[in-house]
């Protein structure tokens, strides 16, 4: 029964060590509808912004134990704990335009729809400058500068 136990306790540690562990700087995205960013790694240090809106990308910088420092689309940048972050890969869409999403990847391909400025969308791929995304039940290809969520030249993997 022992072995059973510390065997199930070791599985719960494998499924929270997800890849946000990795190297930094990487891309994340914040997984609760209501998640504080705060001045410093720990409670005790002050919220400065409560995010509202999940599946919002943000840049993990830095890690500190179980907190992570991020960088929101805006720039702001603090404190906020690991469980409150996911690996899904979202984007923003930026600029002060709506931004074609496209059939293909191509500047020659139909346009499906025009996306709104801080409209947030899911990644499936990106590579060679456009990536798959879903806003909702909509999809199509966008350009990889419209976005901020990916890196210029990244090549992202479902």
């Amino acid at each position: 029964m022992m072995k059973r136990l510390a065997g199930l306790v070791l599985l719960g540690l494998a499924a929270g060590a997800s890849a946000q562990d990795r190297a930094v700087p990487y891309w994340a995205s914040i997984s609760s509808g209501e998640a504080m960013m705060r001045t410093g790694p720990a409670r005790t240090y002050p919220g400065i912004w409560l995010y509202k809106r999940r599946d919002l990308p943000i840049r993990v910088l830095k890690i500190h134990e179980n907190w992570r420092l991020i960088e929101d689309s805006e720039g702001t940048r603090g404190w906020m704990l690991r469980t409150m972050l996911s690996d899904t890969r979202t984007a923003i869409v930026k600029g002060s335009e709506p931004r074609p999403v496209r059939a293909s990847a191509d500047d020659g391909s139909r346009v499906r729809y025009l996306a709104e400025p801080g409209v947030v969308g899911r990644i499936d791929e990106c590579g060679e400058g456009w990536c798959h995304i879903r806003f909702g039940k909509r999809e199509g290809h966008i350009k990889v500068a419209d976005l901020w969520g990916v890196a210029e030249g990244e090549t992202v993997e479902d």
